[in-house]
């Protein structure tokens, strides 16, 4: 595979997990669940057991309390391993709070910010990059 195309791809993907951030944060559930294959497989970092396939990780996301938070993501490498599947490792700081009632900006859980990881498998579909599997975990306990 030519230098381009690999670094294509490491962008897209780059580009992808980044998103997926954005989305989580702003709640945006049938969006985040739309980056996701329709059998993929997620775990979050706090643990628990796998969510499997893009209707239940929807719902996963849909049973949660919302609550503020900012996802940062760091430290993204992204391995393609051909021309339509790649790996990749991304560290994360997860900031989070209470949603103020007020409009007020929240305040921030005694346990943030959590740090952690993502380990992702992205694969090329008619869609675009989606998460075929996306494990993620803790560096620390809160």
């Amino acid at each position: 595979m030519e230098q381009d195309h690999r670094l294509r791809i490491e962008a897209e993907c780059t580009r992808l997990i980044n998103h997926y951030a954005n989305l989580n944060d702003a709640q945006d559930w049938e969006a985040v669940a739309r980056l996701y294959t329709e059998d993929a497989r997620f775990m979050r970092p706090s643990g628990g057991d796998p969510v499997l396939g893009r209707a239940a990780i929807l719902e996963s996301f849909l049973a949660r309390k919302p609550r503020a938070q900012r996802h940062v993501i760091a430290n993204t490498v992204v391995d393609v391993d051909g021309p339509e599947t790649a790996r990749a490792f991304s560290a994360i700081l997860l900031f989070q709070g209470d949603v103020a009632a007020d409009g007020e900006l929240p305040v921030m859980s005694a346990n943030s910010p959590l740090v952690g990881w993502y380990r992702d498998r992205i694969v090329l579909t008619g869609e675009g990059w989606r998460f075929a599997e996306r494990v993620g975990g803790l560096d620390f306990r809160p």
